[in-house]
């Protein structure tokens, strides 16, 4: 696995300069330096700062400092000033500067009856090369129709004339069928489970956890009960290996104490908590900018508009995005799905046509298609995967014909951890002529994200996976497809004009954005991938990778315990079952000791009955975990298997 490091100095008080707060101190006793107690702030766009000690709120004052320690303040300021251009210069700042219904009848292999209770296979294991794969060009679009929704017969009780919409069917705008479509996966019969998908990069590497760098103390970060804010720990995220004690300092939620037991968190595929900067985010967002967009003149209404537009600056730079009209805010994963499958989907797909998902998908990735295949007349085509949870490629690219419209799946598995060959998949979907659309929701809080390298045509994520509130997520799409798609809502801000006649709509990414959307969190959303760049998603993958393995090998230590999903490539999942045991009664027994994990199907239903299972018990990592968080787990398993024997 190549890792990028990122480069670059340490700054702050650990390069001996003079924080801010010191600054505004000592330059205050300084003859000529101002004439007021501190310095004026520096310009800012936060509402209701005036000053630099409302910017920096734990800078000393001078009640706080002895005379020796004012002294050797004065005379470290001193020596600073007389390195930097003068205070008020053109190029000089004193402020920090701020980055810019019925499950379908599948025809598949029959899983085994049932899970061997032996130790899984190594996740060390070799992995064969993947065969080199040149990228396709993405498939010309097909013309798809105006701006405009004309209106026929009376103005005031006619209805609608969809046919009138470039063709369109009022199937479009009208409720979607409930019933499922039979999934056609006879291509699937002969597929062998086990072991001869090519791996895509290096498997997971056991002996690197003994070679794990340990952490540099001098460059953890304060927490924020320091009175240091957020924006102000850039330095302590540059190069080094990551401190995921300190940075758990950053999570509120997780002093909290559960039954008695300091809270120890391992549900973050489920959602992950949110560190102090994005909750800090959105109370001054209710406090200062609290506004509708997009559509007045007043000071408020700036203000928010500039915050939500800035947000979707946030994604499209963290995923490397080419536009911000690429980024669609939606409510999450599942909506931005959905809105494909609505939008795209309703005006190209066709009877005879033909969706290929992967089986490790969650609902959330069948569901849509299923009722887009029963209401349009098409076939939706399942690529198998092998016993360790990997996609067998050589029998996902028999799947792709001039049929295949769309290809749709995980790029990291929510039930199994499984990080999928995207790019390969992806440019074999292209050469066949279909789109693709990559669900990113686990994958965004773990590795880098890069739309462009990547080609994918379409990717959806949703935000409460990646530490910002619940109840938003965004969708990337290639402008040209974007901008040929109808709209799935309407109502007011995804238009340009309306008369009783006609509807002229916006271009993307607004004709996707019906009505008033979730804007404080949105605002979130962004804080928190500013949050994470910061950090530096690159340290957090390594530093996952080397959780991952350590869980892996200590869970492996615990009687009767069995892991499910063993892929050479995984992302912080560790999904097992207990011999004995039901997963729901370890969930309990695990919650009474402050342990938070996910037992059930974890809407992936399909993916666990490959494995002979209905359900795993299933922790999910972070990077503020820790190996004490993995040894209280397994400790308390322990405990649970030994009360089980005795019983």
């Amino acid at each position: 696995m190549t890792i990028r490091e990122p480069g670059g100095p340490v700054s702050g008080p650990e390069n001996g300069l003079a924080s801010p707060g010191e600054l505004r101190l000592a330059t205050s006793l300084l003859p000529g330096v101002g004439d007021s107690p501190s310095l004026p702030a520096a310009s800012s766009s936060t509402p209701g700062a005036t000053s630099s000690v409302a910017r920096y709120p734990g800078s000393p004052t001078l009640p706080d400092m002895d005379p020796v320690s004012l002294t050797s303040l004065v005379s470290r300021l001193a020596n600073d000033l007389f390195a930097m251009p003068a205070i008020g210069g053109p190029t000089s700042s004193l402020a920090p500067s701020a980055d810019a219904p019925a499950s379908p009848t599948v025809s598949a292999p029959a899983p085994p009856a049932a899970i061997p209770t032996t130790s899984s296979p190594s996740l060390g294991a070799p992995a064969s090369p993947s065969p080199s794969m040149p990228s396709g060009a993405a498939p010309a679009s097909r013309p798809l129709g105006a701006d405009t929704l004309p209106v026929s017969g009376s103005p005031f009780d006619a209805p609608l004339d969809f046919t009138a919409f470039e063709g369109a069917e009022r199937a479009f705008l009208a409720p979607a069928a409930l019933a499922f479509p039979l999934v056609d996966a006879t291509d699937l019969a002969a597929a062998p489970h086990e072991a001869s998908a090519p791996r895509v990069t290096a498997p997971l590497d056991f002996a690197s956890l003994e070679q794990a760098p340990t952490p540099n103390p001098d460059l953890t970060f304060p927490s924020r009960a320091s009175g240091v804010p957020s924006d102000l720990t850039n330095a302590s995220f540059t190069g080094g290996s990551l401190d995921a004690h300190a940075l758990k300092r950053e999570f509120p939620i997780l002093k909290e104490r559960v039954n008695g037991r300091q809270l120890v968190w391992l549900d973050n595929a489920a959602t992950t908590q949110k560190p102090q900067a994005v909750i800090d985010r959105l109370k001054r967002f209710y406090e200062h900018e609290n506004s509708n967009i997009h559509r007045a003149a007043h000071t408020l209404a700036a203000r928010a508009t500039d915050a939500y537009e800035k947000a979707r600056e946030s994604v499209r730079r963290f995923l490397n995005a080419p536009s911000a009209s690429e980024i669609v805010f939606v409510r999450g994963a599942t909506e931005g799905i959905n809105l494909i499958a609505q939008s795209w989907g309703r005006r190209n797909i066709e009877a005879g046509d033909e969706i290929v998902i992967s089986w490790l998908e969650h609902h959330a990735n069948i569901v849509p298609w299923q009722q887009l295949c029963l209401e349009r007349g098409a076939r939706l085509r399942v690529a198998p995967v092998d016993d360790r949870g990997q996609v067998l490629l050589e029998e996902y690219e028999k799947l792709l014909n001039d049929k295949t419209k769309l290809v749709s799946f995980t790029q990291v598995s929510n039930a199994l951890g499984t990080i999928t060959p995207a790019k390969a998949m992806i440019d074999m979907a292209h050469r066949h002529g279909a789109l693709v659309l990559l669900d990113g929701a686990q994958a965004v809080s773990h590795k880098p994200v890069d739309v462009q390298a990547l080609d994918c045509d379409f990717y959806v994520f949703s935000g409460h996976k990646v530490f910002a509130p619940t109840g938003i997520g965004a969708v990337f799409g290639k402008k040209d497809i974007l901008d040929a798609m109808p709209p799935w809502q309407g109502g007011g801000n995804m238009i340009q004009d309306v008369t009783f006649e006609r509807t002229r709509f916006h271009p993307a990414p607004m004709r996707f954005e019906a009505g008033t959307g979730n804007i404080a969190d949105a605002v979130g959303l962004g804080e928190a991938l500013d949050w994470l760049t910061r950090v530096g998603i690159e340290r957090v993958e390594r530093y996952e990778h080397e959780l991952l393995v350590y869980g892996t090998e200590c869970l492996k230590t615990v009687p009767g315990l069995t892991l499910v999903g063993t892929a050479a490539e995984k992302a912080g999942v560790l999904s097992f079952i207990l011999a004995g045991q039901k997963t729901e009664e370890v969930g309990g027994l695990l919650d009474k000791e402050g342990i938070a994990v996910r037992s059930g199907h974890h809407c992936a239903q399909p993916i666990l009955r490959r494995f002979g299972l209905e359900a795993t018990v299933r922790a999910s990592l972070a990077p503020y975990n820790t190996k004490e968080d993995i040894d209280a787990l397994v400790a308390a398993l322990e405990r649970i298997q030994a009360g089980h024997a005795r019983a």
